[in-house]
């Protein structure tokens, strides 16, 4: 069938308000077509900072399910050296998360899905997150994400300064 150019454009404003409609959907709301990526968490049962990482990662729009339990058995388990070891430790998609590892940091290790163990924010860095409440007046220390590769080398990931 031949279209006149009038029907184009008819059609033309129609179109362009969909393509919007759809594009805005899709900026506003990229969580609606799949679901929430899950994070398992180990942890102290009395860790505050854990609990702020935890929030951390709710607000970047993770699943958050957390043990009570410490995390020496699941940073063991999971194959993280102890010298990159922090106060939690998660699964993330496959990856081991130690540490206040920012969620953007997270997010681009999932996008890239290098062959890794997976990332390391070795000790508790003020003014990571989970480390940059109140209590720490506005502090931020200098710090790095490491990359722990599948031998327990690292990279460095992301600095922080």
């Amino acid at each position: 069938m031949h279209q006149t150019d009038d029907n184009k454009q008819t059609n033309l404003p129609r179109r362009r308000t969909l393509l919007a409609a759809a594009l805005t959907l899709a900026l506003a709301a990229p969580g609606i077509a799949r679901s929430r990526q899950l994070a398992q968490v180990w942890k102290d049962p009395t860790c505050g900072c854990c609990k702020d990482w935890i929030a951390h990662l709710q607000a970047a729009g993770f699943e958050v399910q957390a043990s009570d339990t410490g995390n020496a058995a699941a940073r063991a388990r999971l194959g993280i050296p102890q010298k990159y070891g922090s106060c939690h430790t998660a699964l993330i998609g496959g990856y081991a998360i130690e540490g206040h590892v920012p969620a953007t940091d997270i997010q681009r290790l999932l996008r890239a899905a290098p062959r890794a163990i997976g990332l390391a924010a070795p000790g508790m860095p003020v003014g990571s997150p989970g480390m940059d409440g109140p209590a720490y007046g506005g502090r931020k220390d200098a710090y790095e994400v490491l990359l722990i590769g599948l031998d327990g080398t690292s990279t460095i990931y992301r600095s922080y300064r």
